[in-house]
């Protein structure tokens, strides 16, 4: 058996379906596993789509978190519906929050909605893409981005009482100011974030004085 190598996080692309492959080789190579990420692809259905997610997990026994990526949407009806069977289960969530395109970057509202709806659930999530820096900035691209400072400070905000406009306010802070522990009492919740950039987050965090 080959010696562990980092714990590393698994994306699928491809349904419900697509678990057993990988799983089953993180199991031959004696693998660390951080997570195992698959989206919503059933629009239509997500809360059916999700059930089939848990079942296909209960079957393969998968002892690491597995984030359910929901839909880019508003939280409504199907959506909500489709987060709280991923919650029942012990599932986390995924939020993409960026991407090649100015569509593929959620309005504040809305990320805050998805937040409330984690928070709601008492369910851990991760986001996803265009979180290169700490802070809310305009990108080389011309697009809004999110800043990963930004939406952990949301987060633990949104945890202690806040309003959804005091939560829009803070996702939209260029000059955010906050606390070590502030950033750690965030963690619980706001857990991960998917960069292409390393160099990036660790300078803005350094310039910020927080590591």
């Amino acid at each position: 058996m080959r010696d562990p190598v980092a714990p590393v996080s698994i994306v699928c692309t491809g349904g419900a379906g697509q678990l057993a492959g990988p799983s089953n080789w993180v199991r031959r190579n004696n693998v660390a596993i951080a997570g195992m990420e698959i989206a919503v692809r059933d629009l239509d259905d997500p809360a059916g789509n999700v059930r089939r997610i848990v079942a296909a997990t209960d079957e393969l026994e998968t002892e690491w978190p597995i984030f359910v990526e929901l839909p880019q949407t508003t939280p409504d009806h199907g959506w909500l519906a489709a987060a709280d069977v991923a919650a029942e289960a012990g599932l986390r969530l995924k939020f993409r929050t960026g991407g090649l395109d100015s569509s593929a970057f959620p309005a504040s509202e809305v990320l805050a909605g998805w937040i409330d709806a984690a928070l709601d659930r008492e369910t851990p999530f991760k986001c996803t893409a265009g979180l290169h820096r700490a802070l809310r900035h305009t990108g080389d691209d011309g697009f809004e981005h999110h800043g990963f400072l930004n939406v952990l400070v949301a987060t633990r905000r949104a945890f202690d009482g806040a309003s959804p406009e005091e939560v829009v306010a803070v996702l939209e802070d260029r000059a955010l100011t906050v606390t070590a522990d502030e950033v750690a009492a965030g963690r619980r919740w706001f857990v991960s974030f998917g960069s292409c950039s390393v160099a990036e987050p660790w300078a803005d965090l350094r310039e910020l004085g927080l590591v």
